[in-house]
């Protein structure tokens, strides 16, 4: 009788630690690798790992010099942290020497992973605490999965670890997405997941070009183009000095041949082709399609890493065509306009409802669309800094402080839009000196230094009642008023009248020909979607992680939380609009394969018949 997958492992560190054999074919072979590593390095396996977080401070100051990978990972780390919580699990950030940055998901085990220092301000080297995820993962520079015993050290055997690399666009670590839960419980999904999110947080880096440097963003499937799955190239003198994952696998590449490779080596035509016809043929024959950006030459500001938003690759685009009904939309063309009168606006919903994406809308259809547009977590900033983070300080200001002083963030946005998200959460105290830029349009930085003229228009966002939390005295009704000239209420997904549509929505960006069964469509459209178009789209990538392009998605392929759970009336779901949802999806496929009737059928899964019968060809 075959044993169970721990006895196997307790087998493997019986014989390895005790016996000094090798388990050959019990654990996998990077598991005794790593286990051999650790030895040599002088780790004691029975000795109990003493691991001490960074002081506040200096957690903060490591936090500031990966700003930038924050910014960038913050949008997956959301998505992903709602599918960790209803699993049970956690998803941690670290830096590319395995500090860890950040951490979110289930309160429970964010609670039990404390146990064994698995929290941010840790390092989570090989060096430090062994086999683990993170440090293995950073050393083999690829994905790891560490379940149970398969770690150094016992008392980090309640975790099962699943870490991906996250690498910067010239093939170095930039930092590592880890998804650990308990070792009782089996994480099938944890790896692929993180693999996905850490291909979405690479191609970001990519977005405002590179200095100095044409990427070519290309694949032999133009449905791929502009997302995440498409191969980027960045040349410099003909030589390729940056990609992405998917543009190195395109050619058959690794990290190591950034730097070395040549474009007459991938390429038979110059890269003119691809700007003049938008096709370029490789060295094997292949004609992919795509797109030619020149070397960036303007500057982009960095903001605090604990409160900014990503500037672009947000979850839901175009936000206002996809996400929001007819009637939001026609509120959002009327908050414009008291935006565009220099008026605030302030968004109000519950977690997920969009608040963001809606200031995004906002921006993106006034007149400082061409400006910056500053997200600030009222809630995320740091406790203790929020003033100097929000207002600046000249050098010297306070302990720790940059030598050259910070601008803040409220100056960063100017002549654009700032967007204060989760402002009923800011602090009472805080609360007064706000009132008093937002009145006058000027601040003074902390420790001293010339009053500055600001120029923005206003977003506030939130999902606490302020109404309460100002007869709580929570919240101070001066600056209520001032932030409240016109009010915009964003509802929830089980409150949308047509949920096919919306769930079909969120989905065509994502799907790469992949299709949602009938069955799949009335289950997602059926559901309360506590955590709104957060938890929805994270369910969507879910199953765009666990299945192959060109798939039809099964119910069986559905989480758990998903098929168990009580459903809404399925009311908007009658079969007038199913009926219509399905014509719309056999007319996208048929449009998307150049009318070719077979070709759309076999995308969509269904008889060539069906299509002829349906859309009357």
């Amino acid at each position: 009788m075959a044993l169970a997958p721990q006895h196997r492992v307790g087998n493997a560190r019986r014989s390895f630690f005790e016996r000094g054999t090798l388990p050959v074919g019990t654990v996998p072979d990077t598991i005794l690798q790593s286990w051999r590593r650790c030895q040599r390095s002088g780790l004691a396996v029975d000795a109990q790992p003493q691991l001490e977080p960074l002081p506040g401070q200096n957690l903060r100051e490591l936090r500031d010099s990966h700003e930038r990978l924050w910014r960038l990972a913050r949008a997956e780390i959301d998505g992903l942290a709602t599918h960790a919580a209803s699993t049970g699990s956690i998803v941690l950030l670290t830096d590319a020497s395995g500090w860890i940055l950040n951490a979110e998901g289930s309160a429970g085990f964010l609670d039990k992973a404390g146990r064994v220092a698995l929290m941010p301000g840790v390092c989570w080297s090989e060096a430090a605490v062994g086999t683990n995820a993170i440090g293995t993962a950073i050393v083999e520079g690829r994905a790891m999965e560490v379940r149970g015993g398969e770690h150094f050290f016992a008392p980090h055997g309640i975790l099962s670890c699943s870490a991906m690399p996250i690498f910067d666009p010239h093939g170095q670590v930039a930092g590592v997405l880890d998804i650990t839960g308990p070792a009782s419980v089996q994480q099938m999904h944890a790896l692929g997941l993180a693999r996905l999110a850490a291909s979405r947080i690479e191609h970001r880096f990519f977005e405002d070009g590179l200095a100095e440097c044409e990427l070519l963003r290309l694949h032999h499937d133009p449905a791929l183009l502009d997302t995440p799955g498409e191969g980027v190239l960045g040349f410099r003198n003909g030589r390729l000095v940056a990609a992405n994952g998917a543009g190195l696998r395109l050619f058959g590449l690794e990290h190591g041949d950034i730097g070395r490779a040549s474009y007459e080596a991938l390429f038979e035509a110059p890269l003119s082709r691809m700007r003049d016809d938008g096709l370029l043929q490789d060295r094997s024959g292949r004609i992919l399609r795509g797109t030619v950006d020149g070397p960036r030459t303007r500057q982009h500001a960095t903001v605090a890493s604990a409160a900014v938003s990503p500037a672009r690759g947000t979850l839901l685009a175009p936000a206002s065509a996809t996400v929001f009904d007819t009637q939001q939309r026609e509120q959002l063309s009327r908050a414009g306009r008291v935006l565009e009168a220099g008026l605030p606006v302030l968004l109000q919903g519950e977690t997920g409802t969009g608040k963001e994406v809606a200031a995004r809308a906002l921006h993106a259809q006034g007149s400082r669309s061409a400006k910056p547009f500053v997200a600030v977590n009222c809630a995320a900033l740091p406790e203790g800094l929020i003033e100097a983070e929000l207002f600046g300080y000249e050098e010297g200001a306070f302990t720790g402080a940059r030598r050259q002083g910070s601008q803040g963030l409220l100056r960063q946005a100017q002549g654009g839009v700032l967007f204060l998200d989760e402002i009923g959460d800011m602090p009472l105290a805080l609360q007064p000196r706000l009132l008093r830029v937002l009145q006058d349009r000027e601040l003074s930085p902390l420790g001293g230094g010339k009053p500055v003229k600001l120029d923005f228009t206003l977003i506030c966002a939130t999902h606490c009642d302020l109404q309460q939390a100002m007869a709580e005295g929570r919240f101070r009704s001066d600056l209520y008023y001032r932030i409240a000239d016109h009010v915009l209420r964003l509802s929830p997904v089980r409150e949308n009248d047509d949920r096919a549509a919306l769930v079909q929505a969120l989905w065509q960006p994502l799907a790469q020909a992949r299709v949602l069964s009938t069955e799949v469509m009335q289950a997602l459209a059926a559901y309360e979607w506590p955590g709104n178009l957060r938890q929805l789209v994270a369910c969507l990538r879910t199953l765009v992680a666990l299945t192959d392009a060109d798939a039809q998605i099964a119910v069986d392929m559905l989480p758990e939380y998903l098929r168990d759970a009580p459903r809404l009336s399925p009311a908007p779901l009658g079969d007038g609009n199913l009926q219509a949802q399905t014509l719309e999806a056999m007319r996208h496929a048929l449009d998307a394969c150049d009318g070719n009737v077979s070709q759309a059928a076999k995308r969509l899964g269904v008889n060539r018949s069906t299509l002829y019968r349906r859309l009357k060809l």
